[in-house]
C-alpha cells in the first residue's frame, strides 16, 4: 500500500480548554510552550474563535486580539486555526455583513490562517459573507459540515451541503462531529464518498465523550481522510478530542504514519498536565450521563453547561427530566443539530419547560427568532402547534436572516465612542457590547493589571513589550515592588505610554450593570413572563398591594441597558403588559412584565442584585 501521512490539527489552545477547562486557560499558560509546540509539525494549531473570544474578555480579563498576535509571535511556522460560526462569527446572532467582513480582514491580519467556519444549521446562505471575506484575504476557507442524527439528515444531506461548500470555493471540507455521534462505520461510507467525489482535502473533527472517537478516526483513516483533530492528553478525552499520543501512537508503523515525534508530544503534555495540576481541572473522563450520548444526543459540554443552569435555580435532581425533554424539543423545532447558539437554544427551551411545568408558556426571544428563520432555515418541518402558540399568526421569513440585520459597524462606533482605541476594540464591543464595554473602561488609562500572578502574563504583552523596550529592568523592579509591597495602584509614564499596574481587588467597581440591549432581530435573549395574580409571580400583600415575586433564580435589572432609564421608578402607573424588569436566567435575558394595572409603590431589591426563587420584587397598588 502507498504511503499516504495523516496530518493533525491540535486543538489544545482551543477546543481542549473549552471543552475541558471551561474556556479558561489564560494567555500567559499558553505562552512558555508554544515555541516547542511550533516545531511538531502539526497540520495547523487550533488556538481562537469558538467560545475563546468571550471567555477571554469576560472571565480573564484578556483582551482575545493581544492573545492572537502573541500566539502568533511564539508560533511562527505552524498555520493558526479558528473556528467561525458563519454570521455568527464568535457569538450567538447574526451580524451585519460590514461587521463580518471587518471581522475576518482583521482576524487575518493579526494571525490567522486557516478559518474553519460553520453554520449550525448547515444554510449555506450564512456562510456567504464570511466566505467572501476570506477568499479576499488569501487565507485558506475550510468549511465545516456539522453531523447529526435525525431522519432529515441523511447521507444525501451531507454530501449535497459539503458540494455546495466546495463549489463556494472551500480550500478544504471538515465534518464536525461535535456530539461525538458519528459511528467509525458510517464514517468509513461518509469519508469514502467525499474523497470520491471532491478533490480538495477532508479534515474530520470527532469528540471523545462516549469513545467512539478513536474508532471512528481510524476507520475515516482508512476511507482516506487527511487530516484529523486530536488534544494533548491532558486536554483529551471527556468531552474534548482523542488524545493525540494515542493516534499517533496507533499510526506508527503504518502507511498513515503521522511522523510526529513522540518524545516532543510528551514534553507537551507534561507542560499541559503541569498547568492543569496547578489550576485544578479534572481530567476528561467518560460517565454514564455521556455514554447516554447515544440516546439523547446531547453533547458533553452542553450537558456540563445545563448541570451549571439547573444548579443555580437548586434544580440539579431535574437533569434526567431536561436530558429527555431536549430531544422532543429539537424534534418539534425541525431537528437543528445541537451546536452553539442551537445547543443554548434549544436547552434552555427545555429547561424552561421542565422547570415552568407547562411546555411552551416561557419561551425566550432566541427561540422565537430561530422559529422566525433569522437564523435560517430549519433543517426539518417544525410543528405548526408550536409556530402558532409562539409566532401567534406572524410568518417566518424566507430570505437571507443576516439581510434583516440594521445595526452597522458605524452605529456601534458611535455608541463606544472613544473607548474603542483601534478596529479590534470596535470589533469586540460590535460582538459583546455589554462585556467589552466593561473591559475597555477597566483598560481605558493605560494598560491595567491584576499584578498578582499576571507578573509574567504583563511582561509578555504588546504594550509590555514596548515599554520594557524602553525602560529595561526599571519596569520590571516596579512590577515586583508593587507585587511585594503594600502599595495598591502604581502609574508608569515614559514618553507618549502611561501604564496603570493596580492589585487584584483594587480596581475601582461600581454597581453591576444592566445586560445591553440590542434591537431585534440582533437582540439579547429575552423571554416575556407574565406576573400572574396567585401564581409564582405575584399575589396579594399587605396593604392591599399587588406583589410581585421572581420566577426564578436570577439577575435583577432595572433597565434595558447601562444608563438607560429604568423600566419603571416608584409612583409610576403601569398597565397590565407593561415591562417591570428585566431577570436574567442561563444567559437569557427574561422580561417580566405587570399582568394588571396598577401604581408601582415599592421596589424592593437593588439593581443588579441576585434574587431567589419567590423573593418579592415589586409592591403595586392596583388601579
Amino acid at each position: 500500500m502507498q504511503a499516504r501521512r495523516v496530518r493533525i490539527t491540535d486543538t489544545s489552545l482551543r477546543d481542549g480548554h473549552q471543552s475541558l477547562w471551561a474556556t479558561r486557560m489564560r494567555t500567559s499558560e499558553m505562552l512558555p510552550i508554544l515555541e516547542r509546540m511550533d516545531q511538531v509539525g502539526f497540520n495547523s494549531l487550533e488556538c481562537w474563535g469558538g467560545a475563546t473570544f468571550d471567555a477571554s474578555l469576560r472571565f480573564l480579563d484578556e483582551d482575545p486580539w493581544e492573545r492572537l498576535r502573541l500566539i502568533k509571535r511564539h508560533a511562527a511556522r505552524t498555520p493558526l486555526q479558528m473556528l467561525l460560526r458563519g454570521q455568527n462569527l464568535v457569538g450567538y446572532r447574526h451580524y451585519g455583513d460590514d461587521i463580518v467582513r471587518r471581522f475576518v480582514y482583521k482576524a487575518a491580519e493579526n494571525g490567522i490562517d486557516v478559518f474553519r467556519v460553520f453554520d449550525a444549521l448547515n444554510d449555506i446562505r450564512n456562510f456567504e459573507t464570511a466566505v467572501a471575506a476570506i477568499k479576499e484575504t488569501g487565507k485558506h476557507f475550510q468549511a465545516a459540515v456539522v453531523y447529526t442524527i435525525s431522519p432529515v439528515h441523511s447521507l444525501d444531506h451531507y454530501l449535497r451541503v459539503a458540494h455546495e461548500l466546495a463549489d463556494m470555493g472551500a480550500d478544504s471540507i471538515c465534518i464536525k462531529d461535535m456530539a461525538a455521534l458519528l459511528s467509525p462505520f458510517y464514517a468509513e461510507q461518509l469519508i469514502g464518498r467525499l474523497k470520491a467525489e471532491l478533490e480538495i482535502p477532508i479534515q474530520l473533527h470527532c469528540h471523545y465523550i462516549g469513545g467512539l472517537a478513536p474508532m471512528t478516526y481510524l476507520k475515516a483513516i482508512e476511507a482516506g481522510v487527511d487530516v484529523i483533530d486530536t488534544a494533548t492528553v491532558p486536554l483529551a478525552f471527556g468531552n474534548s478530542q482523542p488524545a493525540t499520543e494515542m493516534v499517533v501512537t496507533a499510526l506508527i508503523g503504518t502507511p498513515y504514519d503521522t511522523e510526529l515525534d513522540l518524545e516532543k508530544l510528551f514534553d507537551i503534555a507534561k507542560y499541559f498536565e503541569g498547568v492543569r495540576k496547578e489550576d485544578g481541572w479534572d481530567r476528561g473522563v467518560t460517565s454514564l450521563t455521556h455514554m447516554q450520548v447515544y440516546s439523547h444526543q446531547v453533547p458533553g459540554g452542553m450537558i456540563s453547561n445545563l448541570e451549571s443552569q439547573l444548579k443555580e435555580q437548586n434544580a440539579l435532581d431535574r437533569l434526567p427530566e431536561v436530558l429527555e425533554e431536549i430531544p422532543v424539543v429539537r424534534a418539534e423545532v425541525g431537528f437543528p443539530p445541537l451546536v452553539t447558539p442551537m445547543s443554548q437554544i434549544v436547552g434552555t427551551q427545555a429547561v424552561l419547560n421542565v422547570l415552568s411545568g407547562r411546555r411552551w408558556h416561557i419561551v425566550p426571544d432566541e427561540m422565537k427568532q430561530y422559529l422566525r428563520g433569522r437564523y435560517g432555515a430549519a433543517p426539518g418541518p417544525v410543528s405548526q402547534e408550536v409556530i402558532e402558540r409562539v409566532l401567534e399568526g406572524e410568518e417566518p421569513i424566507t430570505c437571507r436572516p443576516a439581510d434583516l440585520v440594521e445595526e452597522t459597524l458605524e452605529d456601534y462606533r458611535d455608541e463606544i465612542g472613544e473607548l474603542a482605541r483601534s478596529e479590534e476594540d470596535l470589533l469586540s464591543y460590535a460582538l459583546f457590547p455589554q462585556t467589552a464595554r466593561a473591559y475597555l473602561e477597566k483598560h481605558a488609562v493605560g494598560l491595567e493589571s491584576d499584578v498578582f500572578g499576571m507578573h509574567d502574563r504583563w511582561i509578555h504583552s504588546q504594550a509590555g513589550a514596548e515599554l520594557l523596550d524602553r525602560s529595561g529592568d526599571r519596569v520590571k523592579d516596579i512590577l515586583e515592588m508593587v507585587e511585594e509591597s503594600g502599595v495598591d495602584e502604581v502609574t508608569i509614564e515614559e514618553g507618549p505610554l502611561k501604564v496603570t499596574v493596580r492589585k487584584a481587588g483594587v480596581a475601582a467597581s461600581s454597581a453591576p450593570e444592566a445586560p445591553a440591549a440590542v434591537p431585534a432581530p440582533a437582540s439579547a435573549a429575552t423571554a416575556t413572563a407574565v406576573a400572574t395574580p396567585g401564581g409564582n409571580g405575584s399575589q396579594a400583600g399587605a396593604d392591599g398591594y399587588h406583589v410581585v415575586h421572581s420566577k426564578w433564580v436570577a439577575t435583577f435589572y432595572r433597565s434595558p441597558a447601562p444608563g438607560a432609564p429604568s423600566f419603571v421608578n416608584v409612583g409610576d402607573r403601569v398597565a397590565a403588559g407593561q415591562t417591570l424588569c428585566i431577570l436574567e436566567m442561563m444567559k437569557m435575558m427574561n422580561e417580566l412584565v405587570a399582568d394588571i394595572d396598577g401604581i408601582v409603590r415599592e421596589i424592593l431589591v437593588d439593581d443588579g442584585a441576585t434574587v431567589q426563587y419567590g423573593q418579592p420584587l415589586f409592591n403595586i397598588e392596583p388601579a
